[in-house]
């Protein structure tokens, strides 16, 4: 058996237990762990998984992973650039479905990107990759008299490296020395070589299509997932990790809370009680809602909040009668969005020839489920200014298709279209299914339809649907979990705004490639 890491933090059985397994298929791997050194890979492919519910430890032992590996002199592939290849090089990549998820980590102190950025990787301009190169470590300062570059100085050079010191990007450290993305990025291509290690977060989200793409790229591959959360909807209630074998599942089973105990964890693990009826859980949630500020007992959705966090749902039409109060509520006209508006990005349609514009935006976050936020028009008809939300360089400009679904209507009413682009339905309420890999501060959950689909009885993998949605929907809620019980809106105190969006690196120049 592998010895345990015995520094901060500290672990439980099932914790230590995972990381020997892991550790052990490290080191089969070529890299151990206990003695911080590297071999070449030996060949061969592993995969494992961490499994366990919220509060379980699954983050903290990714982390820590992460920690041991970076010590050993693993390097870490971010997505945003990568300098000269080496034959003894090990890498690491920490992914996650969604740039939300992916956000959730790098707040932890997690270098980890998106599936996208890692299938794709960056084409950067010669000039500019021999100072990436210096930023990464991987070559010697350049002299800015020699190169090819106007206005770029010593003192913006100073800047670029202070900020990667901070945080370990090239693009936001570029953006620092006054360098925009539409200057030093000149393109993305599909990833040819394989890479070595990849942890992948949040993977209950996984379809069959994206596992097999990452067991082909990495050699070793750690899944951590949650087993009570909604399976992609395509595979029949289960996940890719339920069918490995049990000797590589990594099941964690004790639920580490806060030191002051958390309610909303409380409440998800309360689910898993089989006597539980839904009656009782709403009774468990008004106690709860009495003793602690972290649970609300609410009798109307407050609009405020929905312009940041979505109100969670079950039944479509739920959501578009709540998206239609929502706009209602801020004035909203029916032929226009107004800034500051939440949009879901609902796929690209783009033609195969536009294939490089698609790879454009997918790197630069805009992802089908992508949370986005409605800036304002761009300089050409049809294209639209937006923030993507957890994404590291969030602002861009990109050709738009805005679906406003309508109450009993089958069609949608479009107030905006370019030809093709990045097609988006609104966003200040999304289904269960679609808010999973995310998480807000503050999570409202629509009661009512949690009510309906306790009422339908319908079961999924062995647990009633309802339960399973529950678990979900609350376990997004980082601070506060408002429990909405009626379908009431309240009045917004502010209007929209966008000024809580920090403005980071300036857009891509999206719009010239207008097909």
């Amino acid at each position: 058996m592998v010895a345990r890491m015995t520094a901060a933090p500290t672990f439980s059985d099932d914790q230590a237990e995972a990381w020997d397994r892991v550790a052990e298929a490290l080191a089969d791997a070529g890299i151990d762990l206990v003695e911080s050194t590297l071999m070449p890979d030996g060949g061969g492919s592993r995969v494992l998984a961490v499994i366990g519910k919220a509060g379980s430890g699954k983050t903290m032992l990714l982390a820590a992973l992460f920690k041991a590996l970076e010590a050993a002199g693993v390097e870490i592939v971010s997505g945003d650039f990568e300098g000269r290849k080496r034959k003894d090089k090990r890498t690491l990549a920490i992914l996650a479905p969604t740039n939300k998820a992916a956000s959730v980590l790098r707040t932890r102190g997690v270098p980890a990107t998106t599936i996208h950025r890692i299938l794709y990787t960056p084409l950067y301009d010669p000039e500019y990759e021999r100072i990436a190169e210096w930023l990464a470590g991987q070559g010697d300062r350049p002299n800015v008299d020699m190169l090819e570059i106007g206005g770029l100085t010593d003192e913006a050079l100073d800047r670029a490296r202070a900020f990667y010191e901070q945080v370990k990007s090239i693009p936001a450290a570029l953006a620092a020395a006054g360098l925009r993305g539409s200057d030093f990025i000149r393109g993305w291509k599909r990833r040819e070589d394989p890479l070595d290690i990849g942890f992948v977060d949040e993977s209950s989200m996984l379809d069959e299509r994206q596992f097999d793409d990452l067991r082909e790229l990495f050699s070793t591959l750690i899944l951590f997932g949650d087993p009570a959360q909604l399976a992609p909807v395509n595979q029949s209630g289960e996940m890719v990790f339920e069918r490995l074998s049990d000797k590589r599942k990594l099941v964690l089973h004790r639920i580490h809370r806060q030191s002051d105990d958390n309610p909303i964890l409380d409440l998800a693990h309360a689910l898993s009680d089989d006597a539980l009826t839904f009656e009782r859980f709403e009774r468990m949630i008004e106690e709860f809602a009495r003793n602690d500020p972290r649970v609300v007992w609410a009798e109307r959705v407050e609009s405020d909040l929905m312009a940041r966090s979505p109100v969670l749902v079950w039944r479509n039409a739920t959501r578009i009668r709540l998206i239609q109060a929502f706009r209602a509520a801020h004035g909203a006209p029916a032929d226009q969005l107004l800034p500051g508006e939440p949009l879901i990005c609902d796929g690209i349609e783009l033609p195969l020839k536009h294939r490089k514009k698609r790879i454009d935006l997918e790197a630069r976050g805009l992802i089908k489920g992508a949370q986005v936020i409605y800036l304002g028009p761009g300089k050409k008809p049809g294209f639209s200014r937006l923030h993507v939300m957890g994404a590291e360089d969030p602002r861009l400009s990109a050709a738009s298709i805005i679906k406003i679904e309508l109450p009993d209507q089958e069609e949608p009413f479009i107030p905006y279209a370019a030809r093709m682009g990045a097609a988006f339905l609104h966003g200040a309420a999304v289904t269960i299914h679609k808010a999973q890999g995310s998480q807000w501060e503050n999570v409202q959950v629509f009661a009512p339809d949690l009510y309906a689909a306790f009422r339908a009885g319908r079961v999924e993998a062995g647990i009633p649907l309802w339960k399973r949605l529950a678990y979900v929907a609350i376990t997004r809620a980082e601070q506060r979990l408002l429990w909405v019980t009626r379908a009431r809106l309240a009045r917004p105190a502010a209007p929209l705004s966008i000024d809580d969006l920090k403005p980071g690196a300036a857009p891509l120049r999206l719009e010239a490639e207008d097909p």
